[in-house]
């Protein structure tokens, strides 16, 4: 019985701590990505496919923990329920109340999932959002500088179309 209760406080503490670690990984990609989109110069990329790499750095790891962080959640319940049965089938003595509050107490893991995933996809739906406008602003640039200076691109460019050769 014993082992029992130690093995129910490792999967639930265990789960916590692991969505506690996700969940500072999240805040911490989070903070690093809002600075670098703060500090960025979009006309510093030459290829707007290097801007593309630079701006989306990171943003899979936030992705992973949002769409995963209620799965090891819900697998901390379902351990918990698993050992609360348990439980149950080596007392022989079923008392509800205790049922009731294993219970309980097993579904916080599912909650602690969904508080981090709900967080998580809304720190990537904003940095999302950070790397499409800064893509939006490289994307005028290039169309201005293309526009106002369509003979400098013979200049820096291997593969210009134009008739004018300069090589």
């Amino acid at each position: 019985m014993d082992d029992i209760e130690t093995l129910k406080h490792l999967v639930d503490y265990g789960v916590i701590a692991l969505l506690v670690i996700m969940s500072f990984i999240a805040v911490f990609f989070f903070i690093e990505r809002v600075l670098f989109y703060k500090k960025i110069d979009v006309k510093s990329y030459k290829t707007k496919k290097a801007l593309d790499i630079a701006l989306t750095k990171h943003l899979t790891i936030i992705g992973t923990i949002a769409s995963n962080s209620p799965y090891i959640g819900l697998l901390g319940t379902v351990l918990a329920i698993m050992l609360t049965f348990m439980t149950m089938g080596n007392a022989g003595d079923i008392d509800a109340s205790k049922i009731m509050e294993s219970l309980a107490l097993a579904l916080k893991a599912t909650a602690a999932g969904l508080v981090v995933a709900i967080i998580s996809m809304v720190f990537y739906n904003i940095l999302s959002r950070f790397a499409e406008v800064l893509e939006s602003d490289y994307e005028a640039t290039e169309i201005w500088f293309n526009k106002c200076y369509p003979i400098y691109r013979c200049f820096i460019s291997t593969s210009c179309n134009c008739s004018i050769n300069f090589y």
